[in-house]
């Protein structure tokens, strides 16, 4: 229940503003009337946590000390937004995310897996829904969120000497989740805008199977969160 609640709050969350929205002016793309809109591309860089975010808001982002699992991560969206209200404007995404490498634990315990592949990254293709509020024509707010399907690591994990542990998938199944982000930036232009944005994705690896004795069971939870520069074009 609470997969599905996680998103609908934040929808809810992104329409809230609209009414107040209407008494501020027109400082959303003046150039469109209410009901009109535009597609837009944006673009994202920033540094993961390290799959340390066990839900929304948390995580480490010490930036200056470098660890096992924390690495760059980058995003690309594209899609369109509909002016609903002079200072308001909601609209759909779609799109691919790379969280790159990250650190998990042991199936069976608590022990780090020492990942030794560049293939053992979280990413995925991601489709949602994403709300601008222009404050001023200079200064916006703005919410994102909607389905995450994460990659499946590939099942390479190694333990602490680099043998593979010898896990398969058990499917495509336990891999669909959820993202949700919240951000602020600066409008440049009418069409250019640059801000800092935090992204939190729900993600597991999906499930996972001993060939041996053939039990099967929930993948890695690899809940990962990007905090970075966000830069967006609209057309």
């Amino acid at each position: 229940m609470n997969k599905i609640l996680i998103p609908a709050a934040v929808a809810a969350a992104l329409c809230a503003p609209t009414a107040f929205a209407q008494s501020m002016g027109d400082t959303y793309r003046p150039d469109l009337q209410v009901g009109q809109g535009n597609a837009f591309i944006a673009g994202n860089v920033g540094r993961t946590d390290g799959g340390t975010a066990g839900r929304f808001g948390t995580g480490d982002f010490n930036v200056f000390e470098s660890r096992d699992g924390r690495k760059t991560g980058y995003g690309l969206v594209a899609g369109y937004r509909w002016k609903v209200a002079p200072s308001f404007g909601i609209g759909l995404e779609g799109g691919y995310t790379d969280l790159g490498n990250i650190e998990v634990r042991n199936i069976t315990n608590s022990d780090d897996i020492n990942q030794r592949r560049d293939t053992n990254a979280l990413r995925g293709w991601q489709v949602g829904g994403n709300a601008r509020w222009h404050v001023t024509p200079a200064w916006y707010v703005s919410g994102r969120g909607g389905f995450f399907r994460a990659s499946d690591n590939n099942i390479d994990y190694y333990n602490s000497v680099g043998q593979d542990l010898g896990l398969e998938s058990g499917g495509s199944s336990g891999r669909n989740s959820w993202y949700a982000g919240v951000g602020t930036g600066w409008n440049a232009t009418e069409n250019f805008s640059i801000g800092l944005h935090y992204d939190y994705y729900r993600a597991k690896s999906g499930d996972v199977r001993d060939p041996v004795s053939g039990v099967e069971f929930d993948g890695p939870k690899r809940s990962t969160a990007l905090l970075g520069l966000t830069a967006e074009y609209a057309f």
